[in-house]
């Protein structure tokens, strides 16, 4: 499902010269995997996830998701990309303050072809457990619904990959049990969000090993 080889990326530096953010780097995720992205402040977690998510691209390799060659797509494709095939969950949440947990849930179907589908994202609420706080704004939302809300709108357009950005970094502890205990479950219901960890180190892959297939800690991406 992602294939990514030789994958680098380098920056210009404002006073000259450039920093290599992510080292040649090569590895493949299967459709389903739950991976957990590892590594040091630093490291390049960031700007892997980035480049995964269709954010930036990469200066050099290739990156193949569903069968298709994104690693040289033009801002316009990598945005159909992003919102046909990339649901996204964040830590700071991203919801729109005034507007409702269900119009946050309808918001990447607009942006795709303009047709909301109000049954679907009723359901999308009442799989995170929302059904009662539809019309509830997110300022009336506690931090694990304003997640469970943000995870809604990732699936809405059934997106072939879920990026986890630290999903459970603004969250108490048993919200964020709650929010790696819902991903779980998405991930038997055969979503691609961990039977493998890939470990950064110095913007380079240092392992990709098999892990159990349940998260080994907190969020998505941790900071070891």
């Amino acid at each position: 499902m992602i294939q990514v080889q030789n994958v680098a990326k380098t920056y210009p530096r404002a006073e000259g010269g450039s920093v290599e953010a992510l080292k040649s780097s090569t590895f493949g995720i299967s459709a389903g995997e739950f991976v957990a992205v590892r590594g040091s402040s630093g490291s390049g977690k960031s700007t892997l996830l980035n480049i995964l998510g269709c954010l930036d691209r990469p200066s050099s390799g290739s990156y193949w998701l569903d069968s298709e060659d994104v690693a040289r797509y033009s801002d316009k494709q990598l945005s159909r990309i992003r919102n046909a095939k990339i649901g996204f969950i964040f830590q700071a949440f991203n919801l729109l303050p005034r507007t409702t947990a269900l119009e946050n849930v309808e918001i990447p179907m607009v942006y795709r072809d303009g047709r909301v589908d109000k049954p679907k994202a009723l359901a999308a609420l009442e799989r995170v457990g929302l059904a009662g706080r539809t019309h509830h704004y997110s300022s009336e939302l506690s931090g694990g619904e304003q997640q469970r809300v943000a995870i809604a709108r990732a699936l809405i357009n059934n997106p072939v990959l879920i990026l986890a950005d630290e999903p459970t970094g603004n969250l108490d502890r048993k919200a964020g049990l709650d929010v790696m205990t819902l991903l779980g479950e998405l991930h038997r219901e055969g979503r691609t969000i961990l039977t493998r960890s890939l470990h950064l180190q110095d913007g380079q892959i240092l392992e990709a090993q098999d892990r159990p297939a349940m998260p080994l800690g907190p969020g998505f991406e941790d900071k070891r």
